[in-house]
């Protein structure tokens, strides 16, 4: 898969299925609504989205916004894909759903796989945020790119050698703008990012 500039980001196996239902589709949406008011999601000029939103399902099974959806004012359940497995040193994905898996997903496997404590994932982007944070929080090296297994294994990093797991937010250095935090559930996380922003 190619991400908005043409990199190759991951290998992703999509099996393109119906809408998978859901209450929690809700939940991602109410807030997704909200941080796309704030300009914290959605299109660059050139249509270059950015921006996502991820809920565990289940272990290490979790639904994310769909590739290239940051342009839209609402998302439907046509919009999500599931992440089913991964494999990070392989760099691939395995998603169902009617949409290709967000290019931030590795990214928002490691956060589950670092923590069983989190349930829930928000990727935005802000540049006063990202200045103002900028390793004033956790935050990952300048020339680690997104979506790649080594943001994956960065991440792991962050867990392991800041208070990354207390703090609950970070800046990504080599991710011009994009910052993540992450709570036990979506409201946790969508009130984390909104605190900084205050």
């Amino acid at each position: 898969m190619t991400d908005e500039k043409g990199y190759i980001k991951f290998n992703c196996l999509w099996n393109k299925s119906d809408a998978v239902p859901g209450e929690v589709i809700h939940e991602i949406n109410w807030w997704r609504s909200k941080l796309f008011e704030l300009g914290l999601i959605g299109v660059y000029p050139g249509n270059i989205g950015f921006g996502n939103l991820s809920i565990r399902l289940h272990e290490n099974i979790f639904l994310i916004t769909g590739n290239s959806t940051g342009h839209l004012p609402e998302l439907t359940a046509q919009h999500f894909s599931k992440v089913t497995s991964f494999n990070i040193t392989e760099n691939s994905v395995t998603c169902d759903g009617p949409v290709k898996a967000s290019s931030e997903s590795l990214t928002h496997a490691a956060i589950y796989l670092a923590s069983p404590d989190v349930n829930a994932i928000v990727h935005v982007h802000s540049r006063p945020l990202w200045n103002k944070l900028m390793n004033v929080v956790p935050t990952s090296s300048p020339v680690v790119e997104y979506g790649t297994p080594e943001m994956a294994l960065e991440i792991e990093r962050l867990f392991h050698e800041t208070d990354l797991n207390e703090k609950k937010i970070l800046v990504m250095a080599g991710h011009e703008e994009g910052l993540i935090s992450f709570g036990k559930n979506m409201e946790e996380a969508g009130n984390i990012m909104l605190s900084h922003l205050r």
